[in-house]
């Protein structure tokens, strides 16, 4: 199976050196790495270039609209996604691969820890993390994806992502995904160690209050049709 690796990045050139250094000590490589470069204005794309990645170019500002572009350009047979400020453990691509070995599952995604910030602040950083999991698991019947570390099937996504809502930039882009790939199979889980990832977007209160309201707002856009209730039974009819 042909893997593909997504890498969303806008103004980032430092730390996608070092998400790209991770990735070329994975124990089982990637067969393409693509950096979607988001109108960065640093040196973002040409680090990529000169890493080997395959660079795809994405104007239009947004997590959201920059991950489908990555997704659409995939070639291989599974897409992994990680953001450019990750740090993926050596057994990642080859963790992601096996999560979806069986055919009912048609994405999984991994658990993550902090490696930098205030370390007072980490515990409370992960308790939101555990919040926000357990939030959108009773929102959606089913494990949420999480955008640092997720893996699907390239046929599954082909499925979806004229329903995803790409161009709204205000939208929690791995929720709203969740939604779409729950209604096509099962949602699994990566095991192995868990992904490195940045307290960044955390320990800033602008936004941390930004990524509270994008969920609320991710999910209601869903309804009425994905009001829990609903979906539960829907959910549960189908399986």
């Amino acid at each position: 199976m042909r893997v593909s690796v997504v890498i969303p990045v806008r103004d980032d050139a430092e730390l996608l050196t070092r998400c790209l250094d991770a990735l070329r000590e994975q124990t089982r490589p990637a067969d393409e790495v693509i950096v979607v470069d988001n109108a960065s204005s640093d040196a973002s794309a040409a680090i990529a270039a000169s890493a080997g990645a395959r660079v795809v170019t994405c104007p239009e500002i947004g997590i959201p609209a920059a991950a489908a572009a990555g997704y659409d350009e995939a070639a291989g047979d599974l897409i992994l996604r990680l953001d450019a400020d990750c740090v993926p453990p050596p057994t990642w691509v080859h963790d992601a691969v096996a999560s979806l070995s069986s055919t009912a599952t048609v994405a999984a995604t991994g658990g993550a820890r902090f490696i930098d910030g205030p370390r007072a602040l980490r515990w409370t950083a992960e308790v939101y993390l555990g919040a926000y999991t357990a939030a959108a698991g009773a929102a959606l019947g089913h494990r949420p994806l999480f955008g640092s570390s997720l893996a699907m099937r390239t046929d599954a996504w082909r499925a979806v992502r004229a329903d995803v809502h790409r161009h709204d930039a205000e939208t929690h882009d791995d929720l709203d995904l969740s939604y779409h790939l729950g209604e096509v199979g099962r949602i699994g889980r990566i095991r192995g160690g868990r992904m490195g990832i940045s307290m960044r977007p955390l320990w800033r209160g602008r936004g941390f209050r930004r990524r509270v309201r994008r969920g609320f707002r991710t999910v209601r856009m869903h309804w009425p049709e994905d009001f829990p209730p609903h979906r539960w039974r829907r959910l549960r009819e189908r399986s």
